[in-house]
């Protein structure tokens, strides 16, 4: 087996905590567990959680909690927020929280922060409200972050675990505003293909363009939806799942993630598969050999470092063995050559 740890392209893990239909968020959440071990085990790189409200399929919503489970339960992978929603949190908090970790697991804490709502509006006004969420710049609540982990001499109010203890800090984003923001910082940059696969080369591109720091270098990762199986046949049967999903979502209707065996029961109209084909080319379906040449296609069209791998499947062993065969290709993905000119 080729392991991830041995690629020069480095290959993570993006986990929402599925909740599928028949489960609970007490079994997603264990089962978030159960593959942060494996996916240590065969060598990924990092592993992310996001941060999520009132979506009845998304156990994911309070990431320094997990974050910190996952760190105990691992021995060697980074673990992180992908991300905080830092509009939802006051900055100093977020600081404590992740300068916590930081300091019982120096040297595999990561930080990423985005500004989406990470739910419905009238969530986010539960988590916090909108005078809150908006009084200040996204931009300024990042710039206030910061300084919690490096305050100056004269600051009076301290993040005190924060201080010494200080995660590499990753911008998230899928448009390239979140770019530009992340390279005019000097902090590295994560950007969602999974929802904006269109606008992955040119914010990575802005972002590298745009990079400026004294001492650090542009660094970017890609989060991917990924289905990977044995065969073609099986891994288009498991994507059924997601695909029913998305028609769902398209015709009002929220379901939790179904069955392959309820997707293929299903009938469906040439309107139909027309609206799945136009909302779910974003997931990468196939066999090892196509999710490598897919892979690659992304890389060389992204220049990233790093591809971090989400994937949206039913049962919990198809997950694990989809994640086995990334681990497998792994080693075979290459660095994008840099652009000449």
């Amino acid at each position: 087996m080729v392991g991830c740890r041995h690629a020069e392209v480095r290959v993570s893990v993006l986990d929402t905590s599925p909740i599928v239909q028949g489960s609970t968020a007490r079994q997603a959440l264990h089962n978030t567990v159960d593959l942060a071990v494996l996916t240590d085990e065969l060598g990924y790189h990092r592993y992310w959680v996001p941060e999520h409200h009132s979506m009845r399929g998304v156990a994911s919503s309070a990431p320094a909690v997990v974050v910190g489970r996952l760190a105990d339960a691992t021995r060697r992978m980074r673990v992180g927020a992908g991300g905080v929603l830092l509009p939802n949190h006051a900055p100093i908090v977020v600081a404590e929280q992740f300068g916590t970790l930081a300091a019982f697991h120096p040297g595999r804490i990561d930080l990423g922060v985005g500004r989406a709502l990470g739910g419905p509006r009238r969530a986010a006004e539960a988590v916090r409200s909108e005078h809150e969420r908006t009084a200040k710049s996204f931009a300024h609540q990042v710039a206030e972050l910061i300084g919690y982990f490096a305050p100056d001499q004269e600051q009076s109010v301290r993040a005190v675990p924060a201080i010494g203890n200080t995660p590499p800090i990753w911008v998230l984003g899928s448009s390239t505003a979140s770019a530009r923001l992340a390279g005019s910082l000097g902090l590295a940059y994560a950007f969602a293909h999974h929802l904006n696969p269109s606008g992955a080369a040119e914010a990575v591109h802005t972002y590298r363009e745009l990079f400026q720091s004294p001492t650090g270098t542009p660094s970017t990762l890609v989060s991917v939806s990924v289905i990977a199986a044995d065969t073609e046949e099986r891994a288009e049967w498991l994507a059924g799942s997601t695909r029913l999903k998305v028609l769902s979502r398209v015709r009002g209707q929220r379901i939790l993630l179904p069955s392959p065996e309820e997707a293929a029961a299903r009938s469906y109209t040439e309107q139909d598969r027309a609206e799945i084909a136009a909302r779910s080319g974003s997931v990468l379906v196939g066999s090892p050999d196509t999710v490598r040449e897919r892979l690659q296609a992304v890389l060389d069209d992204t220049g990233a470092e790093e591809l971090m791998i989400t994937t949206p499947v039913f049962d919990h062993g198809d997950r694990r063995r989809s994640y086995e065969l990334v681990s497998q290709i792994a080693g075979l993905l290459r660095p994008a050559r840099p652009a000449s000119g």
